[in-house]
């Protein structure tokens, strides 16, 4: 089993940095991808970044220019900085990642979410 954990999440004025981590536990024999969604009350949840490795990445259009992802694959983590923060990027954020096990099952795992909020 694989848990991820989020971290880095809380206030912060437009205009704005903030650096969210995620860290993955457990048994893991390999982890593929790790990433970052977003859900908005009242919104879907939309794909923010995600990552093979830091030379392979994919942002949604939003966010380009203002957020950078990074995967440490030794540690497996991956963090989310974000900077110009705009009051639209409110929202639960959640990391998530598609990992192996020993029997080279893969599944996508989730984690709870932290909250990101802008002030106005």
């Amino acid at each position: 089993q694989v848990q991820l954990v989020e971290s880095g999440g809380g206030l912060v004025q437009p205009g704005g940095s903030l650096g969210l981590t995620c860290a993955a536990s457990g048994t893991i024999f390999k982890i593929y991808t790790m990433g970052w969604y977003r859900q908005a009350p009242g919104k879907q949840r939309e794909l923010v970044a995600v990552t093979v490795s830091n030379s392979r990445t994919t942002y949604a259009d939003s966010v380009k220019g203002r957020f950078t992802i990074s995967r440490d694959v030794t540690k497996n983590t991956v963090d989310l900085q974000m900077n110009s923060l705009k009051p639209e990027d409110p929202a639960v954020y959640y990391c998530n990642a598609a990992a192996s096990n020993a029997a080279a099952k893969i599944y996508a795992y989730w984690g709870q979410g932290t909250q990101v909020t802008v002030s106005s």
